[in-house]
């Protein structure tokens, strides 16, 4: 599902307009990513967490040359599934 039909099926689901339910996802997808900016995380029960982790530096090789490089420490987002979630995708 890409995000023209996460629109779509939010409108019909809420009874929203198109445009309306366009505005929902945009904002929640904008307060997430401000929230992880700030290094917080989002918990939404049984749904799941959004959370910020981080990645040491390490020296990693470039494939082609085979030359090490540093790769620097860096900050990434990450998502854990809650319970009623992970019962849904495995069917339970």
């Amino acid at each position: 599902m890409n995000k023209t039909e996460l629109i779509e099926a939010l409108a019909a689901k809420c009874d929203l307009s198109k445009a309306a339910a366009g505005h929902t996802i945009d904002g929640l997808i904008d307060i997430i990513t401000e929230t992880l900016g700030k290094g917080d995380s989002i918990s939404l029960i049984g749904f799941g967490t959004f959370a910020v982790g981080e990645r040491a530096a390490r020296t990693g090789r470039n494939p082609k040359t085979g030359a090490e490089l540093k790769i620097a420490a860096s900050k990434t987002a990450k998502f854990s599934a809650g319970a009623k979630l992970k019962a849904a995708v495995n069917g339970k």
